[in-house]
């Protein structure tokens, strides 16, 4: 009993955490930006239309904590959270570090273990998977690793959407003054030797 107490702690912390996440995106709750504010966000990360990124991450994010809380549906709720902490990871703090304190990747990676640890351990006896009689069937090393490459898969999708590009204009204006193939600015070039 006390394995079965520990995974719902467990699920309640992590499911509840990433579906306030997703609550703040969506809805502005708990000091969130809410989908205009994250809109922008997502259209300063290169995700264009931000307003529609938005909408997917927070349903991404509440869909995932509330399996993840509840225990239902095996690795799909992993998968998702999977997903998501490699999309946000990657666009937003790998260049920031480790360390959480520097807005780093520390806590994704905490909860892209969690995900991976639900995905392969189960949720235990006080779930809904358990409830229903569905737990072992959905714990099948083959359903937990289609369901996890699913997630990692869905991830890079869409990375592979995201528009680099620069704004307009910033191409064709010039960034740096100074010296052109050793020549120093506004010097004629030496007629070639003929």
């Amino acid at each position: 009993m006390i394995e079965a107490l520990g995974l719902l702690a467990a699920r309640l912390a992590v499911g509840g955490g990433i579906a306030a996440h997703g609550s703040q995106k969506a809805f502005g709750w708990f000091e969130g930006p809410g989908p205009e504010g994250a809109g922008r966000f997502m259209e300063s990360l290169g995700f264009k239309p931000g307003t529609q990124y938005a909408g997917v991450a927070s349903a991404n994010e509440l869909s995932a904590g509330v399996l993840i809380a509840l225990g239902l549906g095996g690795p799909i709720g992993p998968a998702l959270l999977l997903s998501t902490m490699i999309v946000a990871q990657t666009t937003v703090h790998a260049k920031n570090g480790f360390f959480a304190g520097k807005n780093g990747i520390e806590l994704g990676v905490l909860y892209a273990g969690a995900a991976v640890t639900f995905a392969s351990s189960g949720y235990g006896d006080l779930s809904l998977d358990h409830l229903l009689g569905i737990d072992k069937t959905l714990r099948h090393p083959v359903i937990t690793t289609l369901g996890l490459a699913a997630g990692i898969a869905g991830a890079f999708a869409v990375l592979a959407q995201r528009d680099m590009s620069p704004p307009p204009g910033t191409l064709a204006t010039p960034t740096m003054t100074g010296a052109r193939n050793g020549e120093p600015s506004g010097a004629n070039p030496a007629p070639a030797a003929g």
